[in-house]
């Protein structure tokens, strides 16, 4: 029993795996990397951060999250602000040109997606409703 379910978790694995690098082929500038889109994607959700606070959020080193952000910067989607408690601390923050990445990005994702799901008949898109949460759940626990 313990192998079938193992063999389960393999293909759960697989195709979310699949399906999200899929998605992740949807972005409106096609020119970002996951890495750089995902800080967008954090500050846009989540507000400023430091530039320690972002490397730690997204697990990576200083010097490579600096990197990003710099990226990020001379596109346009990001800017640092001083921090006006700490002068010599920078807030990174969104500007409304990485707003707008993120929300095309999101839009082309979920369109591409609905129209996918779209063709399936009714009683697998319930079946996906009920996976999607169940995903869900473990991806918290």
């Amino acid at each position: 029993m313990s192998a079938s379910i193992a063999r389960q978790g393999t293909e759960v694995r697989l195709a979310v795996f699949r399906l999200s690098r899929r998605l992740r082929l949807e972005k409106s500038d096609g020119e970002l990397s996951d890495t750089q889109f995902g800080v967008l994607a954090v500050l846009n959700r989540f507000g400023p951060h430091t530039l320690s606070a972002l490397a730690e959020r997204e697990r990576v080193t200083a010097p490579s999250m600096n990197r990003t952000v710099n990226y990020l910067q001379e596109r346009g989607y990001l800017r640092r602000d001083a921090d006006a408690e700490d002068r010599r601390r920078s807030n990174i923050v969104i500007t409304d040109a990485g707003s707008a990445v993120v929300r095309e990005t999101i839009a082309k994702r979920d369109a591409w997606l609905t129209s996918r799901i779209r063709k399936l008949p009714a009683d697998q898109r319930a079946v996906l409703v009920e996976a999607a949460e169940i995903l869900g759940r473990l991806a918290t626990e």
